[in-house]
């Protein structure tokens, strides 16, 4: 039996990239699947923005786009990340993907991007050299589109400058933020992620810019208690009832992606918002009722309303971090894909 219920749809992923296609306009929608589509199932979420209307893939390593490529025999699969040794580089011109390149030599007969560093100071040149003809883009990358807007201009503007000369050549700055909120920064191309799954880049509610979630997360109470006053829940006693209070017990855990510092958010009860109380254990939660409720009563840990955004704001993070560490694959959970 399993112990939750996890849900994609991929109707929301397709809703999602014809949102983004349409704030674009007329620049590419490059769709970033790594990390196993943020934690929504690459190969399903891959093959839906293909078929909405995104143009190429986007991953962070060469073992990543190779298994994609096996997906996808006939994307266009970029690998943001620098290839860490030579058998890389082979292994990519093989299967036929693009590599981006922030520093050293710039490798033949592949496809590439060079990368500069405009202001996240991490990877990226220093400086612009003359395109090789095997350089097929340029791009960079904003630190801080969802924050800070003005510094994400600065950025945008050293781009243009930088690669004024270049404009030929697909260039591409935007993330999902940018995409939505920055038209300067969409030139050619757009590599969006967060958005691409419903969730706000903002931290606030996706329906602002029309974005649809597309994972649900369900499971049910496995047991109903009576907790009397003094009596607590969970290791370390971090719940004591002051006074008699009906608990229940929710099968998931930090295993399962219910991480620790969620302790405190709320989920839905029988469609009612309860709070989540005590320690988050690896197995299991706990959660207030306001009455007795029959164990089997079905509970939504994230869906019909409850975001990913809020269980983020409650463990002062943000929803790529709750979305990638849902353990999906698991066991324990039984994953469907609503088509």
């Amino acid at each position: 039996m399993h112990r939750s219920e996890i849900t994609i749809d991929l109707g929301a992923i397709r809703h999602n990239a014809r949102r983004l296609l349409e704030v674009l306009d007329g620049a590419e929608l490059w769709a970033v699947v790594k990390a196993n589509g943020y934690g929504h199932g690459v190969g399903d979420v891959a093959h839906a923005a293909l078929g909405a209307g995104a143009t190429a893939l986007c991953v962070a390593t060469v073992d990543e786009g190779l298994e994609l490529r096996q997906r996808e025999p006939d994307a266009r699969i970029l690998i943001m990340g620098p290839p860490s040794e030579p058998r890389e580089i082979a292994a990519a011109r093989e299967a036929r993907l693009e590599l981006v390149v922030s520093g050293g030599e710039i490798p033949g007969d592949v496809p590439v991007h060079l990368k500069l560093d405009t202001g996240m100071g991490r990877w990226g040149l220093a400086e612009l050299p003359k395109p090789p003809a095997n350089v097929v883009g340029l791009m960079s990358h904003l630190a801080t589109s969802d924050c800070d807007p003005a510094f994400a201009r600065q950025q945008v503007e050293r781009f243009r400058e930088a690669t004024e000369e270049y404009s030929h050549l697909t260039r591409h700055i935007a993330n999902s933020a940018a995409a939505l909120r920055l038209p300067d920064a969409r030139f050619d191309a757009a590599r969006c992620g967060i958005a691409l799954y419903g969730i706000s880049p903002f931290d606030a509610d996706p329906a602002e810019d029309d974005l649809r979630p597309a994972l649900s997360w369900r499971s049910r109470l496995a047991q109903v208690r009576l907790l009397e006053p003094g009596e607590s829940t969970g290791y370390g006693r971090q719940f004591v009832a002051e006074e008699q209070t009906w608990i229940g017990i929710v099968p998931v855990g930090y295993e399962d992606g219910f991480r620790r510092d969620m302790s405190g958010t709320e989920i839905l009860v029988d469609g009612e918002r309860r709070r989540t109380i005590g320690t988050v254990s690896m197995d299991a939660v706990a959660v207030e009722l306001d009455r007795e409720l029959p164990v089997g009563t079905l509970v939504t840990v994230i869906g019909d309303g409850v975001r990913i955004e809020q269980h983020a704001k409650v463990a002062d993070t943000i929803g790529y971090e709750i979305a990638c560490g849902i353990n999906a694959g698991s066991v324990r959970a039984r994953r469907i894909v609503r088509d």
